[in-house]
């Protein structure tokens, strides 16, 4: 029995009363969003000891943050790391991407000590395994891919990409019209690989039902990856992304009977001016179902800053509808990102997620906010440095200022403070 279902029959079972605790909303609401798709609670019947963490419509903002291997770095130890400092810097949820090396014992180690949701995309188990068996990608069968989806069931994953949305229509779509950069998803490249060599069509959207049969078993939450989704700014919004995001939309539904949380992920690189219509764009055509964002980044010529860019795109995203954001590292499109990207990509998208709070009037969003105006006008550094999102740094930062005659003040303005000479000139202090 899902949560979805548990739901939909008016229970409230202790991970959702939970979570509407940390959401400070009524359990019964929370509840009745879960039964209607509006709000998803990832968590595998195999997973006990992790926080609920309720994602969607009325809800604080989420982050996620992305770790895994490469083959050509693959270290247990370094994507452990990466995962405590994801988490210690406030991520929500971590998904492992590993593609390389030892990638089950990687996976099994994260959900061991993971406190938050884990999300993989399982289509890189069928590469990697068919790798390991001699088989190139394109001799992988249905049965392949749908054994990575199994084993990954198995071990407890909460939730999972796959581009079930990535059709033999959906790409003659993207033929027809031409793009700049064709596809950046490594599941949608596969996939349209996959389908041109064999003549077939896209075995996740063919046997969806198969799929839906797992999720359903494991109370696996299925995330709808966008295989399409822009690269560039030069292809946001274009036809085979709506194509796709069509799709999803039903897709999602056929989930929904099955009593499957769903979530539908959404694009990478879109213009400024786009990004509230395309955010309104996937809620009406996926009904309500929480949506899951890359950035999206604002820019394309910002390698090493893509942190920046993605939280401005994050920050207008979840303000205008988008319920979960993935971040960003400063490594995007350069390398695998060290431990220290990850903790500036989550630092950096929480900060757009807590915007967008405040924008959407969550409420006791700008609490926080308020006491640190407060600690301000008090000079009282101690407790802004406790209210602040990294007090590590905020603390690293004051404690290297260079020494002043006083100490309330800082290197900035010394003994021209405008909080000091305020108190004499308005509260005459």
């Amino acid at each position: 029995m899902t949560l979805m279902h548990r739901a939909r029959a008016g229970e409230i079972p202790p991970a959702i009363a939970l979570a509407a605790q940390s959401e400070q909303v009524d359990p019964a609401t929370l509840r009745d969003r879960i039964a209607t798709g509006k709000v998803v609670l990832p968590r595998n019947r195999k997973r006990r000891e992790i926080r609920p963490v309720a994602i969607g419509e009325g809800l604080t903002i989420k982050v996620n943050a992305n770790v895994g291997s490469s083959r050509d770095r693959a270290d247990i130890s370094l994507e452990m790391e990466k995962m405590r400092a994801a988490v210690a810097a406030g991520a929500d949820a971590v998904m492992d991407l590993s593609t390389g090396g030892p990638i089950d014992e990687i996976r099994r180690a994260i959900l061991a000590e993971c406190p938050v949701p884990v999300g993989t995309v399982p289509l890189y188990q069928a590469a990697a395994d068919g790798n390991l068996r001699g088989k190139s990608w394109v001799e992988l069968t249905a049965d392949d891919f749908f054994a990575g989806i199994e084993k990954q069931a198995l071990d407890g994953v909460d939730f999972m990409t796959v581009h079930c949305g990535v059709t033999r229509a959906s790409i003659g779509a993207l033929v027809r019209e031409g793009r700049r950069l064709d596809i950046v998803s490594r599941g949608g490249s596969l996939l349209a690989e996959w389908m041109e060599h064999n003549g077939q069509e896209n075995p996740f959207h063919e046997q969806y039902d198969r799929l839906l049969a797992i999720c359903r078993e494991y109370d696996i939450t299925i995330s709808l990856g966008d295989g399409l989704r822009p690269g560039c700014l030069a292809d946001a919004t274009d036809r085979a992304q709506v194509h796709e995001l069509m799709t999803l939309g039903e897709l999602t539904e056929r989930a929904w009977a099955k009593d499957v949380q769903v979530m539908v992920e959404g694009p990478g690189h879109v213009p400024m001016h786009q990004i509230a219509a395309n955010m309104v764009l996937q809620k009406r055509l996926c009904h309500g179902a929480p949506f899951y964002v890359l950035g999206p980044l604002v820019t394309d010529i910002a390698p090493g800053y893509d942190h920046i860019t993605s939280a401005i795109g994050g920050a207008i995203a979840a303000w205008s509808g988008a319920d979960f954001l993935c971040y960003v590292t400063p490594s995007e499109h350069l390398r695998l990102p060290p431990v220290e990207d990850v903790r500036e990509g989550v630092i950096a998208t929480r900060i757009a997620a807590h915007a967008a709070d405040i924008a959407r009037g969550i409420p006791g969003a700008m609490d926080r906010d308020n006491r640190m105006a407060d600690a301000r006008r008090a000079l009282d550094w101690k407790t802004q440095i406790e209210l602040s999102i990294d007090p590590e740094r905020a603390s690293a930062w004051r404690g290297g200022s260079f020494p002043t005659a006083d100490e309330a003040a800082c290197t900035m303005c010394a003994d021209l403070c405008a909080i000091k000479t305020s108190r004499k000139a308005i509260r005459k202090e």
